[in-house]
């Protein structure tokens, strides 16, 4: 009798949520090997797979039997989803295209063999990034360039920018269900390499960015008096910038971001910031031939460097600070507490400061398959981003858990604050 694989919710869920797998008609203590796969945008594969055995009754729970090697090891009821790693070196899992899911398929395979060949069963799980009932607006604006979000309902609802990092584009998927679903209007916005904007970082100007955060809250569906900040690497200075520079803010989450201005000459009506300038003889390259770039940057604190630190004093705006301790981007913690430094030396509120053992640079949403290396746009090659993959993939669920709540808090909607589970 073939197994059957059940999955709740069945068929389809958002990305962010958990799926549960168990497997039907086994034989009792069945040895078993699970197996997901996927295929980005681009056509890249994705694979997972972990060995199992049956209860008694010929039934498999991931959410009750650990997984006895393979891909992991132990109770990892997601684990097909976050282990999930590229076939191609140096490929990191994305998603352009929010309006379609992603599909993985799940396989049972007879035995613990390193390669087993029979299948016993099989499920289509499809992952969706737009909730039912989310509206997705293009917006061009003057200048603006972004895709804004709102949840279902007249509004109005607290607003969000959201910023990615040195990539480039425009990338929508952290706004749409993963936080639009929450209950924000969120903006994704692109700031260069994108359609008419500017191909390059080399000069960027801060009113832009105050056009946009000025748009977003002139929308009938947002409510004032100010906005919430979301960033990412370089997107996580520029967050800072716009606090310390743009009337408007109110809270501001900074994911492994650097407290000086990184890449490119930031300008702000009669004020610059230089970039933060780098030594590459501190580069260094791993057993695998990767760049490790974690010490390549000059300190912020020292010499003409100083001038590239944002002054996070003049912020009016709450701060939350998430940190990969196992970042090798960049000195993340260091980063974190210097801003905490400066705006406690001038009488400011600490800010919150949640760091992560084991978590890499890119903190994704929950279960996104974690990057071990990539192309870095101006390094020009690849580079390690860090991260042990369960402590990585644990830190995305708790720090999802943590921007909402504290969003939430500042910005209006539900209060309270999510304790840190790791």
């Amino acid at each position: 009798m073939p197994a059957t694989v059940i999955l709740e919710p069945a068929d389809r869920c958002c990305w962010d949520e958990p799926v549960h797998i168990t497997v039907h008609g086994l034989t009792p203590g069945q040895r078993v090997t699970l197996r997901a796969s996927l295929r980005d945008e681009k056509g890249a594969h994705f694979r997972a797979h972990a060995r199992y055995c049956a209860d008694g009754g010929g039934e498999l729970d991931l959410a009750r039997a650990p997984a006895l090697g393979g891909s992991f090891a132990g109770l990892e009821p997601m684990g097909l989803i976050w282990a999930l790693e590229p076939e191609k070196p140096f490929w990191r899992f994305l998603k352009r295209d929010v309006q379609t899911p992603f599909a993985v398929e799940l396989e049972v395979l007879e035995g613990h063999e390193p390669e087993p060949q029979r299948v016993l069963g099989r499920a289509v799980h499809e992952r969706d990034f737009l909730r039912p009932g989310v509206r997705r607006e293009p917006v061009r604006a003057g200048r603006v360039r972004a895709t804004l979000f709102l949840p279902p309902g007249p509004g109005p609802f607290p607003g969000i920018i959201d910023i990615f990092g040195i990539g480039g584009g425009l990338l929508e998927y952290r706004a749409t269900s993963l936080l639009a679903g929450k209950g924000f209007a969120v903006m994704a916005l692109a700031y260069y390499n994108y359609e008419d904007l500017p191909k390059g970082i080399e000069t960027l100007h801060l009113e832009y960015f105050e056009e946009a955060v000025n748009y977003l809250l002139n929308r009938p569906e947002v409510k004032g008096p100010g906005l919430g900040l979301l960033g990412i690497s370089k997107g996580g200075d520029l967050c800072l910038s716009m606090a310390s520079f743009l009337k408007g803010i109110t809270a501001a989450t900074i994911i492994n971001g650097c407290v000086a201005n990184i890449g490119g000459v930031l300008h702000y009506k009669d004020e610059t910031l230089p970039p933060l300038s780098a030594n590459r003889n501190r580069i260094k390259v791993t057993k695998d031939g990767v760049v490790d770039i974690t010490d390549a940057l000059n300190s912020p604190l020292e010499g003409p460097d100083q001038k590239s630190f944002i002054p996070v004093e003049r912020a009016e705006c709450t701060f939350l600070f998430l940190v990969g301790l196992d970042d090798h981007n960049w000195k993340s913690e260091f980063y974190a507490n210097e801003a905490s430094n400066r705006l406690q030396a001038h009488g400011k509120e600490k800010p919150q400061i949640i760091c992560y053992p084991g978590a890499g640079h890119c903190i994704e949403p929950p279960y996104f398959p974690k990057c071990w290396a990539s192309l870095h746009a101006l390094v020009g090659s690849p580079v390690i981003w860090g991260g042990e993959p369960r402590a990585h993939a644990m830190a995305q669920v708790d720090a999802w858990k943590q921007l909402q709540a504290f969003f939430h808090k500042h910005l209006g909607g539900k209060e309270g604050k999510t304790p840190t589970k790791l």
